[in-house]
């Protein structure tokens, strides 16, 4: 799968403020809903929520994706998010992590959605380029890395 027909310089915020997991979902989906990606601000967090609650989707290395599924959008959709300091994600390493990508697509649609996350994960296990992006301060920057 190609990243660049799933994330866009709109998809991208360099800057998370929030520093608790549930603020970092409550902040890119408010995020990702004002770009118009989300039609439906409260179900995409509830989905997402409900999804951390089965088992955290903090991975090691910095890294988290928050996935679900909601008919809060049409189609799969993403954003990136970049926490210097990080932000506690209950990981699989126990670090904190500071890349996030959230991904959500239909409920009724299964395929893209793990296309998706194998590819974004296949990216981000690479040590130099996860350096990369938490020295990246543009969006643009962040994007040129995740889809060079």
């Amino acid at each position: 799968m190609n990243l660049k027909k799933i994330l866009t310089r709109d998809s991208i915020l360099p800057e998370l403020r929030a520093d608790t997991k549930r603020g970092v979902i409550e902040e890119m989906i408010s995020f990702m809903a004002a770009a118009g990606m989300v039609s439906d601000r409260t179900d995409a967090v509830q989905a997402l929520l409900a999804r951390e609650e089965k088992m955290s989707t903090g991975m090691q290395n910095g890294v988290a994706i928050p996935h679900g599924k909601t008919n809060a959008v049409d189609q799969l959709v993403a954003a990136v998010a970049v926490h210097r300091a990080g932000v506690n994600f209950a990981a699989m390493d126990g670090k904190p992590s500071h890349i996030f990508v959230i991904t959500l697509s239909p409920e009724n649609r299964a395929g893209p959605h793990i296309q998706f996350l194998a590819e974004i994960s296949k990216v981000l296990s690479r040590p130099e380029l996860r350096e990369k992006l938490l020295n990246a301060v543009t969006a643009d920057e962040i994007f040129n890395l995740l889809t060079a």
